[in-house]
C-alpha cells in the first residue's frame, strides 16, 4: 500500500483514523464499563456473603451456647448428681458429670459449692477448672455484651465467652435446685476448628479466630480455616487494618490474594476484646470466573479493529476520488469564479453533494449581487451588518413562532479591544476585528449545527452576533463554550502577540421573546452579564432583569456605606507550614447592610469595579487595615496584612502618595503592608501597572501575585515583576491532596517561585493531607479553612492567642504522593 495513503493531512488518513477511533472509543467504553461492572457485582457478591455467613455464625454460636445451656440446666437437675450430694459421694459426682459432658462434648464440666469451692470436675487440668470456678460470679450475673454484633438476634440467649490459657471457652452455669445441697454447676465448650469448619461447609466462607495476647499489642491467629503457613501473614495484614467494632467489609491482603472481610467481635464476662471471628472471602476468586468473558470481549475488540481498518481503507479510496474534483472546484468558487458550472456526473452521495455545490454556486452568485446592492454588508469585516442581522433574525422568529422551530441568537463583545485602539492604533484595530471575524466564521462553519447554516454577523465596534437558526439556547450553549476555548489562542499581528477575550450572552426563541428586538436586547443584557462577572458566558433568565435594577439600587446605596460606616473589615490569618506561627491575614470586606444584613464582596465589589467607586474602597480598606496593623503591634503582634489590589487600583497614580500617608500616620513599617495584585489586573495595562508597582517596591510595601495560576501572564513578564510572593489559587489547592495532576502543578509551582527568590502562600488549605502534603512540598505559607475563617479584625488577636497547629497524624499518603508528583 503506498505509504502516501498514511499521510495524517490526506483525507483517506483522517477517515480511516476515524473509523479506527471510534472504534476504539466504544470497544474500551465498553469493556471498562463491563470491568467496572463485574468488579462492582463481585465485590457485592462477596459483601452479600459475607453478611450471610455473619448471621450463620452468630446463629451456630447462639445454637452452641443453647446446647451448652439445656446441657448445664439437665446436670442441675439429674437425680443421680442429687443423691451423690447429699450421700457426699465424689466418684458417683464424677460419674454425673461425665455422663452428661459427652452429650454436647464439653470440654470441662464443673461442680462447686455455693462458695464457689470445687467439689468435682472432669477436665483433666485442675487449673483450668479452678480459674473457671473463679468466673462464676460474673457468669451469674445479668450480662450485656460490651459490642452486640448487628446481627445478633434480639432475642437470643446472650454468648458466655472467656479466654483462658490459650483457648476461647463458651461457658454455662445454673444453681443445683432443692432438695439436693446448694451447689452450682457449670460446663465449657472449646471454639474450635470444628465451629470452623462446619461454618466453611454452610457458607464456602473462610473463618479466622484472631485474639491478642496478653499484652494486647499484636494480634495472632488462634485457628483458621486458611492453609496454617498463611496464618502469620493473616496476622500481619489484620494488625495493619482497622480492628475496632463490627467491621462493615474492611479488605486487607494476605500474599498476593486481596480479601474482603467481616469481624465480630466475642467479648468476655468483663466486656473485654478476646476474640474476633474474621469471616472472609477472596475478591480475587470472586472475580475469576469472569475472567474468560473479559478476554473474549479483547478477542472480539481485535477483529473489530481489523474489520473497521478495512472497510475504513476501502470507503476512504472511493469517497476520495470524486472528493478531489469537488475540491477544485470549491476552489473556485472561493476565488470568486461562478461561471464555471460544477460536474455533477456522480453516483450516491457524491452526485448530490456535486449538485449541492452547484446549486450553492448559483445561489452565491445570486446573493451577491443582491447584497452588494442593499449595502447590506459591514465594509471592514465583509460579514453582514446590523440591518442584515437584525432581518435574519426576524425571519427565524418567525418560524419560530408559526412552525416551533427555535433559533438562538448569541451576542459576542471583545475585551480590552480599547486599550488596542488606544495603544497600537486604529488600523491596526481594524486588522485586528478582520481576523476576529475570520476565526469566528471559521469555527462556526467546522462545528456541527443540526443542518442549519449560521448567521455571522458585525454589529457595531467589536460586537459580533451569530444566529443559530433551528437550535434553542442549550444547543447554542456549547456553540459558544468552542468560541471561547478558540479566543483561548492569542492572535499575533505585525509582531504584536494579542490574547483575546470575550463576553457571550446567549438569547433564544421562542423562549425568550417572539420578536427580533426583544431576543436581541435580552441577549445584550445576557453579554453585559457576562462580561460584569467574568462568567464567559451566561444564557438569559428573568432574574438578569430583577438583577439589572437591584444592581442600579445597590451602587447608589454603596455610595453612603462608606460615610455611614457600614463596612465592616475582616481578617483571615495565614501561618508558616514549618512552624505553624501566625505571620499575618488576608483583610477582607463586608458590607453591613441596614436592610440586606451581611454582604460579601462578591455582592457588590464587581460593581464597585465597574464605576470606579472601588478606588474609595480601596482608599478605607488601607486606612482600616494600617489602623488594625498599628493596634495589632501594640500588642506585642507583628503581622503581615493583605490588601486586594484592583486593575482601577493599579492604574491610578493616587495610590502610592495614599498608601504612604496611611504608613506614615499610623506608624507601620512598610514591609508590614501586602498589597495582592491578581495576574489579569496587570495584563490590562502592563506598562503603567509595572509602573505602580515599582513606585510601591521602592516604598518597602511587600508586592504579590493573587490567584497565580489563572491569569495569563508569561513567565519572562513574571520574572521582570517586583514582587515578593506568589499565592497559588485554591482551585489547584484544594483538590492536590486526590488529584495527583493537581499535585504536580503546586509542586511545579512553589518551585519555580522558589528559583526566582519567591515566597509562596496556599490559599485553599482545608484539610489535615494537604497541609502535610504542602509542607513536603516546601510551601511557605498557608491559608484556609483548616486553620480558619474569615473573622472580624477585632477577634483575631485572641484567635491568634488560643491558636493551634493542627496535630497531624502517622500518614505516609502525602509522602508518597509527593514522591509520585516529583
Amino acid at each position: 500500500m503506498p505509504s502516501a495513503f498514511f499521510h495524517t493531512r490526506r483525507l483517506q488518513t483522517r477517515i480511516l483514523a476515524v473509523y479506527l477511533g471510534l472504534l476504539l472509543v466504544v470497544q474500551g467504553t465498553t469493556y471498562w464499563v463491563i470491568h467496572n461492572a463485574i468488579d462492582r457485582n463481585a465485590r457485592q457478591s462477596v459483601a452479600e456473603s459475607l453478611g450471610s455467613g455473619e448471621a450463620l455464625l452468630l446463629r451456630l454460636l447462639h445454637q452452641q451456647q443453647d446446647a451448652l445451656q439445656q446441657a448445664t440446666r439437665a446436670l442441675a437437675e439429674d437425680a443421680s448428681l442429687h443423691t451423690a450430694l447429699t450421700l457426699a459421694q465424689p466418684e458417683g459426682m464424677l460419674t454425673a458429670l461425665r455422663s452428661h459432658r459427652e452429650a454436647v462434648r464439653a470440654s470441662v464440666t464443673l461442680l462447686t459449692t455455693p462458695a464457689f469451692v470445687p467439689l468435682s470436675q472432669t477436665e483433666d487440668s485442675p487449673g483450668t477448672a479452678l480459674a473457671m470456678a473463679a468466673l462464676l460470679p460474673d457468669l451469674l450475673r445479668p450480662q450485656v455484651p460490651a459490642h452486640t454484633p448487628a446481627a445478633q438476634p434480639r432475642q437470643a440467649t446472650p454468648l458466655r465467652v472467656v479466654r483462658m490459657g490459650g483457648q476461647i471457652y463458651q461457658l454455662a452455669a445454673m444453681a443445683v435446685p432443692a432438695p439436693a445441697p446448694a451447689a452450682w454447676v457449670l460446663m465449657a465448650t472449646r471454639i474450635d476448628t470444628r465451629l470452623l469448619q462446619e461454618l466453611h461447609s454452610l457458607s464456602g466462607l473462610d473463618l479466622a479466630l484472631l485474639t491478642p495476647p496478653e499484652s494486647g499489642n499484636r494480634w495472632q491467629v488462634l485457628d483458621a480455616t486458611l492453609p496454617a503457613d498463611s496464618w502469620p501473614r493473616l496476622a500481619q495484614a489484620w494488625e495493619n487494618g482497622p480492628r475496632r467494632g463490627t467491621l462493615s467489609q474492611p479488605t486487607f491482603h494476605v500474599a498476593d490474594d486481596e480479601f474482603s472481610a467481616r469481624a465480630l467481635v466475642l467479648p468476655d464476662l468483663q466486656g473485654h476484646d478476646v476474640l474476633r471471628a474474621v469471616l472472609m472471602r477472596s475478591v480475587d476468586q470472586a472475580i475469576a470466573p469472569y475472567r474468560e468473558l473479559k478476554l473474549t470481549l479483547l478477542g472480539l475488540s481485535a477483529l473489530g479493529v481489523l474489520a473497521f481498518g478495512l472497510v475504513g481503507m476501502f470507503s476512504a479510496r472511493r469517497i476520495t476520488a470524486p472528493l478531489r474534483e469537488l475540491s477544485s472546484s470549491a476552489r473556485q468558487l472561493g476565488r470568486g469564479e461562478y461561471d464555471s458550472e460544477v460536474s455533477s456526473d456522480f453516483d450516491g452521495e457524491i452526485g448530490e453533494l456535486a449538485q449541492s455545490f452547484e446549486t450553492m454556486r448559483q445561489t452565491i452568485q445570486a446573493r451577491e449581487g443582491e447584497l452588494r446592492r442593499l449595502v447590506w454588508q459591514d465594509p471592514l469585516t465583509e460579514l453582514p451588518n446590523l440591518e442584515q442581522f437584525r432581518r435574519d433574525l426576524r425571519q427565524a422568529v418567525g418560524r419560530a413562532s408559526q412552525h416551533g422551530v427555535p433559533c438562538a441568537v448569541l451576542l459576542l463583545d471583545m475585551d480590552r479591544f480599547k486599550q488596542v485602539n488606544d495603544q497600537l492604533g486604529h488600523r491596526f484595530g481594524d486588522r485586528l476585528l478582520r481576523a476576529v471575524a475570520q476565526r469566528l466564521h471559521d469555527g462556526l462553519h467546522d462545528g456541527a449545527h443540526g443542518g442549519h447554516t449560521p448567521v455571522l454577523a458585525r454589529l457595531s465596534g467589536d460586537e459580533f452576533g451569530i444566529l443559530l437558526p433551528g437550535a434553542d439556547a442549550a444547543a447554542a450553549w456549547p456553540v459558544a463554550q468552542r468560541i471561547l476555548a478558540d479566543f483561548e489562542r492569542p492572535l499575533v499581528l505585525d509582531g504584536h502577540t494579542v490574547d483575546l477575550g470575550a463576553g457571550i450572552g446567549i438569547a433564544a426563541s421562542p423562549a425568550h421573546g417572539l420578536d427580533a428586538d426583544t431576543v436581541l436586547s435580552r441577549a445584550e443584557l445576557a453579554m453585559n452579564t457576562a462580561k460584569q462577572q467574568q462568567a464567559g458566558t451566561v444564557s438569559y433568565h428573568a432574574g438578569l432583569d430583577a438583577t439589572a435594577s437591584a444592581s442600579l439600587t445597590l451602587l447608589g446605596e454603596l455610595r453612603t456605606a462608606v460615610d455611614d460606616s457600614q463596612l465592616r473589615l475582616f481578617l483571615q490569618p495565614k501561618v508558616t507550614l514549618a512552624t505553624g506561627q501566625v505571620v499575618g491575614a488576608e483583610a477582607l470586606v463586608r458590607w453591613q447592610h441596614p436592610e440586606r444584613g451581611v454582604l460579601s464582596p462578591i455582592g457588590f465589589v464587581p460593581f464597585a469595579e465597574q464605576t470606579g467607586f472601588v478606588r474609595l474602597l480601596t482608599r478605607w480598606m488601607i486606612d482600616e487595615v494600617a489602623r488594625t496593623a498599628q493596634a495589632l503591634s501594640q500588642q506585642g503582634l507583628a503581622m503581615k496584612l493583605a490588601v486586594n489590589l484592583s486593575t482601577r487600583d493599579l492604574l491610578d497614580p493616587e495610590l502610592p502618595p495614599r498608601l504612604a500617608d496611611a504608613i506614615a500616620r499610623h506608624q507601620l513599617a512598610p514591609d508590614s503592608l501586602v498589597l495582592e495584585i491578581t495576574e489579569s489586573a496587570i495584563m490590562d495595562d502592563p506598562e503603567r501597572a509595572l509602573h505602580t508597582l515599582r513606585r510601591l517596591r521602592t516604598m518597602g510595601v511587600r508586592l504579590s501575585i493573587d490567584d497565580f495560576g489563572t491569569g495569563y501572564s508569561s513567565l519572562s513578564y513574571l520574572k521582570s515583576l517586583p514582587v515578593q510572593e506568589l499565592k497559588m489559587d485554591r482551585s489547584f489547592v484544594m483538590s492536590m491532596a486526590a488529584d495527583e495532576h493537581d499535585a504536580k502543578i503546586v509542586q511545579s509551582t512553589i518551585e519555580l517561585a522558589h528559583s526566582l527568590g519567591l515566597s509562596v502562600v496556599a490559599e485553599g488549605v482545608e484539610n489535615l493531607a494537604t497541609w502535610e502534603l504542602l509542607q513536603v512540598l516546601g510551601c511557605d505559607e498557608a491559608q484556609g479553612h483548616l486553620i480558619a475563617k474569615p473573622m472580624p479584625a477585632r477577634q483575631f488577636a485572641a484567635w491568634v492567642a488560643a491558636w493551634q497547629p493542627p496535630q497531624l497524624p502517622q500518614s505516609a499518603h502525602p509522602a508518597s504522593l509527593a514522591a509520585s508528583s516529583a
